[in-house]
């Protein structure tokens, strides 16, 4: 196998533990109430899509790790909103959230084309 052909492989490889992670914390975190449990499903979407598109080489290692930041300010800020009102997520705070998975969610779809 090449170099670069190594290194995507491990890069990849980094980018699926690092979103792994993410996932498996957020499972920690109760999850119960429908607007936290939008929420974070569509964070775990976007996460596989950016780890799909790293592995197709639509996108690069460095934006990848740049979308995955993003997600995670997303996800941190999620569990902000919803440590202030006893694990939930107002409907205000679920639609600056959606806005802000929006923004990401077009970036990686621009990434990739």
């Amino acid at each position: 196998m090449s170099t670069k052909r190594n290194l995507q492989v491990i890069i990849m490889g980094l980018a699926f533990l690092v979103g792994g992670a993410d996932i498996a914390s957020a499972a920690t975190w109760q999850q119960t109430h429908p607007r936290r449990a939008q929420v974070n499903h569509r964070l775990a979407n976007q996460n596989a899509r950016i780890n799909r598109d790293l592995a197709s080489g639509k996108i690069t290692a460095t934006q990848a790790s740049q979308l995955h930041r993003e997600d995670r300010a997303v996800r941190s800020q999620e569990r902000f909103d919803a440590s202030l009102d006893n694990s939930h997520v107002t409907k205000a705070e679920q639609r600056s959230l959606n806005q802000n998975e929006n923004a990401i969610s077009k970036q990686i779809y621009q990434d990739a084309h």
